[in-house]
């Protein structure tokens, strides 16, 4: 899957690898980065590769929590309320430029990242599975953004940045008029499919964790609060979600336990949305953030 995604995404085999392992460990993924660097070439290419059912709603200042979730509608003939669905009823959702929307908009998919269910006049409407947000956002110093609130980013596994390409990599995009067209899209053959992917998921949380890796983890978070690096150190939930990321690292090393390679190799990816550095309040970047966990010590 990586080496297909590869032939259109070009040289970013680092940040494929990510992404597919967010799907693995049952996240979502935040993409951030300046347009035109292959957000969403990367979000259609993953849905075609695995098989899986993809909508894209492209988020924009006026859209209303109802034109994501669906609505419902009065229906004469029967004198009841029938309810449409809305585009989050799908396997893949690409939310391009999320950060676009309002706050009452970006709330509305905090259910359904959580609970994998939308909740609308007193029913209750299960989501496919699997289901996988990616979200695209453009950085918070380009104009007509709102950021994304502590809650909403929490909500998403992993964050990575595409970047520019490297020089060769560009120069072969240029020579090729772009990977991202209808028709070279065409002609992705699938790898897997829905229910292989669901297996894959179950068999990620099963990937054994040793307390020893466990205590390793737990000494990350307390390090993140009691350094004074960070303005906020880590919550429970993001070391629940470390270890998540972490088994299906592994997994995908073809691999049924966790080491702390594994833990470090996802540890940027997984807590660079949900720190901030202590003295500017901004988010540190992944060099910043290994350096500062390099500290702590690793079990043999």
């Amino acid at each position: 899957m990586v080496q297909e995604v590869g032939r259109h995404v070009l040289g970013k085999e680092h940040q494929v690898r990510l992404a597919i392992c967010c799907l693995l460990a049952q996240g979502h993924l935040l993409i951030e980065d300046l347009p035109g660097i292959g957000k969403t070439t990367l979000a259609k290419v993953l849905a075609r590769i695995l098989g899986l059912e993809f909508r894209r709603i492209q988020c924009t200042s006026d859209m209303l929590p109802g034109d994501i979730l669906g609505v419902s509608i009065f229906d004469q003939k029967t004198g009841g309320f029938h309810f449409h669905p809305g585009p989050i009823f799908t396997q893949v959702l690409l939310a391009d430029e999320i950060n676009r929307s309002t706050p009452k908009t970006q709330s509305a998919l905090l259910e359904a990242m959580e609970e994998y269910q939308v909740s609308l006049d007193g029913a209750t409407h299960p989501l496919a599975r699997p289901f996988w947000l990616l979200a695209t956002q453009n950085p918070l110093e380009q104009a007509g953004v709102y950021p994304l609130p502590e809650s909403q980013l929490d909500r998403f596994l992993f964050r990575i940045t595409l970047g520019y390409p490297e020089r060769e990599a560009e120069r072969r995009l240029l020579a090729r008029g772009g990977t991202g067209s209808s028709t070279a899209l065409a002609g992705i053959r699938p790898l897997a499919s829905a229910r292989l992917v669901v297996q894959l998921q179950a068999i990620a949380r099963r990937v054994h964790l040793s307390d020893t890796l466990i205590a390793y983890v737990q000494e990350l978070l307390a390090f993140s609060r009691n350094s004074g690096q960070f303005a906020v150190g880590l919550s429970p939930r993001a070391g629940l979600a470390l270890l998540a990321a972490a088994q299906a690292w592994a997994l995908m090393a073809s691999r049924d336990f966790v080491l702390p390679e594994d833990v470090q190799a996802v540890l940027p990816a997984v807590v660079g949305h949900r720190l901030r550095s202590a003295d500017t309040l901004v988010e540190p970047g992944p060099e910043a953030l290994r350096q500062a966990f390099a500290g702590v010590h690793v079990p043999a």
